[in-house]
């Protein structure tokens, strides 16, 4: 028995937000002293920096469940599912449901539980349950529903990332730029076909790292009231993810009995162009290998940080052609990996 990824969705949102949309910001320093140059300067070092161009942002209408039912409708349709043979439904997301302008996180019922009953099933041996996990949120939950299906606790299972990040950031905050929204899913399930996920690796870093990425107050010191947004620590997130995300992804590769020269891609969290590509650089160079052309696809560009629905997504991207100069091919073996809150680190080798 292998356990294969049969189907994916990925639901992309409407609005479009470019760096110049934020020219008339106000952005502060964390002990709210505003910045020594000008918005066109600091947006130009961040499009350094960050590869990020512009970020998509959801309607007012709709919540963090309401994409991932959307993407889950696509992944399902994609691998000719019918609802009701799930077994299970993993949502991982780090924030809840938030309303448009509303500060308060909605989690009860699980963000997975509203899935499942946006999607009308009736089955009650569809289990459902969120994942908070960080960025890496959406590969956990590929890693705990191939456990199930090995140990014949289930058959089929449904995997969304999803996140609406712009309901939580500060506008103060120059890494507010960063973040944006959007959806994946994917149907997991098991298989006679050859492939599937063939290893896994997860850690968790948090003796002193565990603050990096957290939920703090406004850089606006004048502010009021007590909301808190997401908040990190870029400088010690890209040094800990060069120290640490390379060594994970080399661990997994040993674990999977496949070569280097046999990965095709690369799906890594879209945190930042800079990061990954450096992320990429050192785990060829640990093994002594030049970085292949067209390895690591990117929708960083466009699409921005989505935290859990980046690697789900770019996947999905790539997988139905959407990408240029990007495609995948049977037998094909790929990598996804992801660093996030917590900190977490996690990767998976999986042959198409």
């Amino acid at each position: 028995m292998n356990i294969k990824i049969s189907g994916t969705g990925s639901y992309i949102p409407n609005i479009i937000t470019k760096n110049a949309d934020f020219q008339e910001h106000e952005f502060l320093n964390t002990d709210g002293s505003g910045f020594p140059h000008d918005n066109e300067t600091t947006i130009a070092k961040f499009k350094a920096i960050t590869g990020i161009e512009e970020r998509r942002y959801i309607e007012d209408n709709l919540t963090t469940s309401d994409i991932a039912t959307l993407a889950a409708q696509k992944a399902l349709e994609d691998a000719k599912t019918d609802p009701e043979t799930l077994d299970y439904i993993i949502v991982a997301h780090n924030y809840g449901d938030v309303k448009a302008n509303n500060i308060q996180s909605d989690t009860v019922p699980s963000l997975a539980t509203r899935v499942k009953y946006h999607l009308r099933i009736k089955n009650p041996k569809c289990v459902c349950y969120d994942v908070l996990f960080g960025c890496p949120g959406w590969i956990e939950g590929l890693i705990q529903a191939q456990a199930f299906i090995r140990a014949g606790m289930a058959k089929k299972c449904l995997v969304i990332g999803a996140e609406a990040l712009s309901r939580v950031v500060d506008h103060h905050d120059r890494d507010s730029m960063i973040f944006s929204d959007g959806a994946g899913a994917t149907v997991l399930e098991a298989t006679e076909e050859e492939g599937g996920i063939l290893s896994h690796e997860t850690a968790t870093h948090s003796f002193s790292e565990a603050n990096y990425i957290f939920f703090g107050k406004s850089n606006n010191t004048g502010a009021t009231d007590d909301t808190r947004y997401i908040k990190m620590n870029g400088r010690k997130i890209y040094e800990f993810a060069l120290n640490h995300v390379p060594a994970a992804m080399k661990s997994c590769l040993e674990k999977s009995g496949k070569n280097i020269k046999d990965l095709k891609k690369i799906f890594i969290h879209q945190a930042n162009e800079k990061m990954d590509d450096a992320i990429i650089k050192r785990f060829y160079r640990m093994h002594k290998e030049p970085v292949p052309d067209h390895i690591m696809p990117m929708t960083i560009q466009e699409l921005g940080n989505s935290s859990v629905a980046t690697v789900p997504t770019l996947y999905d991207l790539v997988r139905k052609g959407k990408i240029d100069d990007q495609e995948l091919n049977k037998g094909d073996v790929i990598m996804f990996a992801s660093v996030g809150a917590g900190m977490n680190i996690n990767a998976i080798v999986y042959q198409y």
